[in-house]
């Protein structure tokens, strides 16, 4: 038995406080918000749903609707032109600050997947293929112009130049085989191009995605840079497509179903659209290795800015 405290012995509580006789303590459930502008809000519908987790318990998972959605895009767009304003060391800077953080997280992160199925050396090489990939795009922004740019022999008296820019918004339906890698091999891209980004996690295991949130909440990425949502995708995803203020679709997550007309609703307002190639299944294995680290990911939302400058007479 321990010693009681000064202030314990004072207002006459006891050393110990134990459950009624014959009843276990009561589980803590991990209650998961949205992640929108930097916060943690609650769903405006009030809806959640329960997530049984393979270590035991449920984790209680918000349910995003269409007015969660269109405040993320609101957040988004705001963030937009600060985030594209920033240098591309200090854009850099920010996402291996995301890194450092993720490793920080590991443990929570291969606990996260675990929860939802995968084995403990899965899990682990999971979490460090995600966080060296987050790595591996913080060392692209600085390097764009240089690799995409370029100037351009033109037969007249200009001096003509093109250099990368971000799209703007863009909306991520994140992998649903690869609930970590996936999303963070997607997101990285997207990021490292100066884009801002609203991200509909994978519906079947979203706590990695939750996780994520948590450590982009405490990173250097200014709020409404990244919004994570949590919600039925069949619900929320033809509503997403038809946003007239989102600039671009990741589409790699999207059910093979909804597919066609995910790809029409974003066509009716002109909006870039990237997708799984033909034929490519979105597997666990889609984003390791070489396949997963293309450039691809980052030139997907990017537009070439060319200018034409007199010279000469």
């Amino acid at each position: 038995m321990g010693k009681k405290s000064k202030r314990a012995e004072k207002l006459n509580l006891p050393l110990t406080i134990e459950s009624p006789e014959g009843s276990e303590r009561l589980e803590v459930r991990r209650t998961a918000k949205l992640y929108i502008g930097g916060a943690f809000p609650r769903s405006e519908s009030g809806r959640s749903r329960e997530v049984q987790l393979a270590k035991g318990g449920v984790a209680n998972i918000a349910g995003g609707s269409r007015k969660d959605l269109r405040e993320a895009v609101r957040v988004a767009r705001i963030a937009a032109e600060p985030w594209a304003a920033r240098t591309a060391m200090v854009r850099g800077q920010i996402l291996y600050r995301v890194a450092e953080l993720m490793e920080g997280r590991a443990a929570q992160f291969r606990d996260d997947l675990i929860n939802h199925g995968a084995s403990k050396s899965d899990a682990a090489a999971e979490v460090s293929a995600a966080i060296d990939r987050m790595v591996w795009y913080a060392g692209w922004p600085d390097k764009l112009s240089a690799v995409l740019g370029g100037t351009n022999p033109v037969a007249s008296s200009h001096f003509v130049f093109t250099l990368p820019e971000p799209t703007g918004v863009i909306a991520s339906i994140a992998p649903e085989a690869s609930p970590l890698l996936g999303l963070v091999s997607r997101l990285g891209g997207i990021l490292a191009g100066g884009n801002v980004a609203i991200v509909l996690a994978s519906e079947s295991a979203p706590l990695p995605a939750v996780t994520l949130a948590e450590t982009l909440a405490v990173s250097d990425v200014p709020a409404g840079v990244v919004n994570i949502i949590t919600a039925r995708r069949a619900e929320l995803l033809p509503h997403l497509v038809r946003h007239a203020d989102i600039d671009g679709y990741d589409l790699w997550g999207c059910p093979d179903e909804l597919l066609v007309e995910a790809e029409q609703g974003a066509a009716e307002h002109v909006a870039r659209v990237a997708r799984r190639p033909h034929g490519v299944k979105d597997r666990a294995d889609a984003f390791d290795g070489e396949r997963g680290e293309r450039i691809d990911g980052i030139t997907a939302f990017l537009e070439m800015k060319t200018v034409w400058h007199p010279i000469g007479s």
